[in-house]
C-alpha cells in the first residue's frame, strides 16, 4: 500500500535532534527526506561520540534521529552549491531549518524569497527562542530547561534543580514541528498555498509545562521542585521496597482502595487523612510512613505482579535495557533492524499505512536516490 506521505518531498537542512526527530517522523511515514549537510562535517552529532553503533561505527546520537533519508553535501556558500539548491527546493514541498535567524536570509534560501518560484511550498523554522527578541539567543535544550522553568521543578531538593536526563525539550519540539507542517500540508491541500511553520523550543517547553503552567496562569501558584511527587495526587511518587525503588501512581480514590487492600491494609482507605485526594495530599508525608512501612516486606516486581492484580498503577524503575525488555514483553516490538543498524520503532501506529523503515542513517553524502 502507498505509504501515507508517499510524494511528499522534503528538503532538510536542519542538525542535532528538534528538527532530524522532525523530519525522521515524516520519512518514517514515506516522504523522501534529503538533509542537506555541510562539507567534511555534516551534521554536528555525526562528531558526538562515544557511544558508536557496533554495526557501523556511526554515532548513536546521530542514527537515533537520522533514518529513511538521504544525504546530500552542499557548501551554501558558495554559489554553484546554492544554486543546486535553489533548484531542488523548487520542486520541492517542504523545507525545514534551525539556523539562527538571519542566516537563511542572507543565503537568499529565506521562505519569502524561495516561495516566488514555489508557492505551495510549506517552510518550517524551528529555533531556540523565536524570531523577535530571542532570536540573537542559542537555542540549547539544557539552556531551555533552566530558563523555561522545568529545572525548576526537577530534582529532589530545591538548591539541586536538575536537568531530564533526555534533550526531551528538542523532542518536544520536533513533535510540534511535526504537526505545524502537517497541518500546513493539510491546508494546502484545499488552498493550493503553503505557508510559514514556526516552532521553538522556549514556547513548545512552556506548553509542555501543561498544569505547572497552568497551576500558575489560573491560580497564581509558582510551583517548586518536591522530588518525586506531585503536586496535586497522593499518593504518587516512589517508594522503597525491599530490593530496589517501586513507582506509585495513585489517581483516584477508588485505585486508593484497591491500592490498601493490595498492601493488606484496607483500613487505611477509611482514615479521614486519606479518605479522598484532598486530604491525601494535605497529609502527604503521614501517608508515606505508612505505605514505606508495609512495602518493606517484598521486592519491586512482586509489589508490581500483586499492584497489576489489583489493577494498581505501580511499577519498578527499570533502566533502559529493562525498559526494553519490558515492551518486548507486552509484545509492542520496540527495535527494528535497518542494514543492521538497531533503531527504535515509531511510536505511532497507523492500521493502513505504517510507519516503514526502508534506509539506514546514511554516510555522509549518500543521496536519497540510492537509499529508496
Amino acid at each position: 500500500m502507498t505509504a501515507a506521505l508517499s510524494g511528499i518531498r522534503i528538503v532538510d537542512f536542519t542538525r542535532v535532534l528538534a528538527g532530524p526527530y522532525a523530519t525522521m517522523m515524516l520519512a518514517d511515514f514515506g516522504a523522501t527526506v534529503t538533509k542537506i549537510e555541510r562539507p567534511g562535517i555534516g551534521d554536528e552529532t555525526r562528531a558526538w561520540a562515544p557511544p558508536v553503533d557496533a554495526s557501523t561505527g556511526a554515532s548513536t546520537y546521530f542514527t537515533s534521529v537520522n533514518r529513511n533519508k538521504g544525504s546530500r553535501v552542499a557548501d551554501l556558500a558558495d554559489p554553484i552549491d546554492r544554486a543546486a539548491i535553489v533548484e531542488l527546493i523548487r520542486d520541492a514541498d517542504v523545507v525545514v531549518e534551525n539556523f539562527r535567524d538571519g542566516t537563511m536570509k542572507r543565503l537568499g534560501l529565506d521562505y519569502e524569497t524561495l516561495r516566488q518560484s514555489n508557492p505551495g511550498l510549506v517552510y518550517c523554522s524551528i529555533t531556540g527562542f523565536g524570531a523577535a527578541g530571542g532570536a540573537g539567543l542559542p537555542g540549547f535544550d539544557l539552556l531551555v530547561q533552566a530558563v523555561g522553568g522545568l529545572m525548576s521543578i526537577t530534582g529532589q531538593h530545591p538548591d539541586q534543580p536538575t536537568k531530564v536526563g533526555v534533550a526531551v525539550v528538542d523532542v518536544i519540539t520536533g513533535l510540534h514541528a511535526t504537526t505545524g507542517i502537517l497541518t500546513a500540508l493539510f491546508a494546502r491541500a484545499g488552498t493550493g498555498r503553503g505557508q510559514r511553520v514556526e516552532v521553538n523550543l522556549l514556547s513548545s517547553l512552556l506548553s509542555a509545562l501543561v498544569n505547572q503552567a497552568s497551576g500558575y496562569l489560573g491560580a497564581g501558584v509558582v510551583p517548586q521542585i518536591i522530588g518525586n511527587a506531585h503536586p496535586s495526587i497522593a499518593p504518587y511518587e516512589v517508594f522503597p521496597t525491599a530490593d530496589r525503588p517501586l513507582v506509585v501512581a495513585v489517581g483516584t480514590d477508588g485505585q486508593f482502595r484497591s491500592f490498601c487492600a493490595a498492601l493488606g491494609v484496607p483500613e487505611l482507605a477509611a482514615d479521614e487523612r486519606f479518605a479522598d485526594n484532598a486530604s491525601r495530599v494535605a497529609h502527604r508525608d503521614e501517608l508515606a510512613v505508612f505505605i514505606t512501612r508495609q512495602l518493606a516486606g517484598r521486592s519491586a516486581e512482586e509489589w508490581f505482579a500483586l499492584m497489576s492484580e489489583y489493577d494498581v498503577p505501580a511499577g519498578p524503575i527499570n533502566t533502559i535495557d529493562q525498559a526494553f525488555e519490558f515492551a518486548e514483553k507486552l509484545g509492542l516490538d520496540p527495535v527494528r533492524q535497518i542494514d543492521g543498524v538497531a533503531q527504535v520503532a515509531n511510536p505511532i501506529r497507523l492500521s493502513e499505512t505504517p510507519a516503514e523503515y526502508r534506509s539506514a542513517p546514511p554516510a555522509l553524502g549518500h543521496h536519497e536516490k540510492e537509499t529508496r
